[in-house]
């Protein structure tokens, strides 16, 4: 099955993609790899850091457990430029749920550590990230900043694990799916009267979704903005699929006379045992991904992993007013 790629890398290179000396493999370890590299519910990466905690300042909004820890809900494939890096927290050995005992703050707030020859060097300092709950069962707290040059990172959250969560950012040469201010590849997705080799087109329950009517390929020739999601409900690994095209659905009845929405299944088959075409096209090896592209076919936008329907809505809104 497709997953998060939270994984340490086989090999960490003597030099960074640009080239400057960077730690170790054992040194990367000691940050990259306290993360529990099972998975949670959710997919998602834990990392369980083995620092005395201090809480959480005021800057969070609230108070966290003592034993927070900082689930990664976004996947290794980050490139130089515009970063969305949401995350989950755990306590207690389980992940925080906005039903829980434990009442989860509206903000938080973390810092950026470059990871640089054993040297570590602070180059972001106090960034907000807002509490996102939208019909799911796990809130997620999305940070947004740039990062201009590659190399290793770590998300120091406030009140978290000292050790943070640790992330590479590479060069865009690297990246194998498309990314923001590419050209969205046309493709020729399933739709209801050719469902081209994928059965079933749809495992949305009870019925599948209306949002095959059209190929990738038409909605781009028709030069609209299209937002096109890739993702299973009945097979998602992460648990967040579901959630992610029922939002998609219901912002497709608000933008229909401004946009198409596309949906493609990750799987070809009812056991999910081959790849559908789409995934293979957009070079996938995680789920879901939506993409959102202007009329130009532009990729203007690309929410993974995990994204609600008043982050999708601010992203449509903003591109289509």
């Amino acid at each position: 099955m497709l997953h998060y790629p939270y994984r340490v890398p086989d090999r960490v290179p003597d030099r960074a993609p640009n080239g400057m000396p960077v730690t170790t493999r054992r040194e990367f370890l000691r940050t990259a790899a306290r993360f529990t590299l099972g998975t949670t519910a959710t997919g998602a990466l834990l990392a369980t850091g083995s620092s005395t905690l201090t809480g959480c300042s005021g800057a969070s909004n609230g108070s966290l457990p003592d034993d927070v820890q900082i689930v990664q809900r976004f996947p290794q494939n980050l490139v130089v430029g515009l970063q969305r890096m949401p995350i989950s927290l755990a306590a207690g050995g389980g992940l925080l749920t906005v039903d829980g005992e434990v009442a989860t703050p509206s903000t938080l707030r973390a810092d950026v550590v470059r990871i640089d020859g054993g040297r570590d060097e602070t180059i972001l300092t106090g960034i907000v990230a807002e509490k996102h709950a939208a019909e799911l069962a796990v809130p997620y707290w999305l940070f947004r900043t740039e990062i201009t040059e590659p190399g290793f990172y770590r998300l120091v959250l406030d009140g978290g694990p000292s050790d943070g969560a640790a992330f590479q950012v590479a060069t865009p040469s690297a990246a194998s799916v498309p990314g923001v201010g590419e050209v969205m590849p046309p493709f020729d997705t399933p739709t209801f009267a050719d469902a081209r080799g994928v059965n079933p087109i749809c495992t949305r329950q009870p019925k599948a979704c209306p949002l095959h009517e059209v190929t990738l390929r038409e909605a781009l020739a028709a030069r609209r903005p299209v937002a096109y999601l890739i993702g299973t409900p009945a097979h998602c690994s992460t648990g967040t699929c579901t959630p992610a095209l029922e939002a998609l659905i219901t912002l497709s009845e608000r933008y229909a006379d401004q946009m198409t929405f596309i949906h493609a299944e990750v799987y070809a088959d009812a056991d999910a045992t081959t790849l559908a075409p789409a995934v293979e096209a957009a070079r996938m090896n995680y789920e879901p991904a939506l993409f959102v592209a202007d009329a130009a076919g532009i990729i203007v936008a690309r929410l993974d992993a995990v994204f609600d329907g008043v982050e999708l809505d601010a992203v449509l809104s903003e591109l289509v007013s």
